[in-house]
């Protein structure tokens, strides 16, 4: 199948987000004028912590689970946010209060470890506190992604071992993720699907991926990729309504062979998958897992904004 190059992050354009207000450490300046310090660690070095979140109906979703990853990624870098949960919470909700935001939002939150002395790794040589940005905009997933799907391919950049780098860990330095992008890319490909050390399937560059056989859904351990907030969501909604899940080792024939596949994110939700190295795979058919699952998420995320 040839469908022009997409991914999961295309978006529908919106002209409000010109006149959006963003938040750098504890001021809100207009989109165009947001700056960080070219001596910033995270500008330098990749230095810091990130997370993605959506604002649905005035509500923050999965709020307490994404600022614990924040949380629990910091302690594991040995950097001290600076901010209780209770403050990082006030500012991304002041943020939304500032720009009059109630839905149809995403929210980029940024901490690096703050402004360095001189260019050079050393944590020791950080001079300030860490720096906070919040940047928000009006942001809905493209409709059309969520019926017509994506075309996979699989990368040669691998998810290391933790002790190359850490994958749990939502890092700014995303050079791999990058790697793997460019090669999906150059090789046609929506996303790159890549995998461990072992040669197992891991991960996407900037999703999870799930795959579905005799109507069990599959997905790796996870003990090298983030874990992803959707991702999770996903797993509790299969045991919740006796659809059979396993995270377990699995290889690139067995997803040759797979009824369904699908990838998850926390912007554009679960997103189906038509291709993957050239073999056509299954797309939301009449039996569809996925379009349960779709079905699902979406009232998760409903009953979520609700609470």
């Amino acid at each position: 199948m040839n469908k022009e190059s997409k991914g999961t992050h295309d978006y529908l354009d919106d002209p409000r987000n010109s006149e959006v207000l963003v938040y750098v450490n504890g001021d809100f300046v207009p989109r165009q004028d947001a700056k960080i310090s070219v001596f910033d660690s995270g500008f330098l070095l990749g230095d810091g912590v990130w997370e993605g979140i959506r604002l649905h109906n005035g509500k923050l979703l999965f709020l307490a689970e994404h600022l614990e990853r924040l949380f629990w990624g910091a302690s594991k870098i040995d950097m001290d946010l600076g901010k209780t949960l209770g403050e990082i919470t006030d500012i991304l909700y002041d943020t939304i209060i500032k720009n009059e935001m109630f839905d149809g939002v995403h929210l980029r939150l940024i901490v690096s470890r703050g402004i360095k002395s001189t260019p050079y790794q050393d944590p020791s040589f950080t001079i300030s506190k860490p720096s906070i940005v919040v940047i928000p905009e009006y942001k809905l997933p493209s409709p059309d992604i969520q019926k017509t799907g994506l075309k996979l391919v699989s990368v040669n950049t691998i998810r290391g071992s933790e002790n190359i780098q850490d994958h749990r860990i939502n890092s700014l330095s995303k050079f791999n993720c990058i790697q793997a992008c460019i090669e999906a890319k150059r090789k046609g490909g929506d996303e790159g699907l890549m995998l461990d050390p072992h040669g197992y399937v891991s991960t996407c560059n900037s999703t999870h991926f799930f795959i579905v056989k005799s109507g069990a859904v599959w997905t790796s351990t996870g003990k090298y990729c983030l874990g992803g907030i959707t991702r999770q969501n996903v797993i509790d909604i299969c045991n919740s309504n006796s659809i059979p899940i396993y995270e377990k080792n699995f290889t690139l024939s067995e997803v040759y062979e797979a009824d369904e596949a699908f990838v998850t994110g926390t912007f554009a939700g679960i997103i189906p998958i038509y291709e993957i190295d050239d073999h056509d795979i299954n797309i939301l058919p009449s039996d569809s897992v996925v379009a349960i699952l779709q079905k699902y998420y979406h009232d998760l995320i409903e009953s979520e904004s609700k609470a």
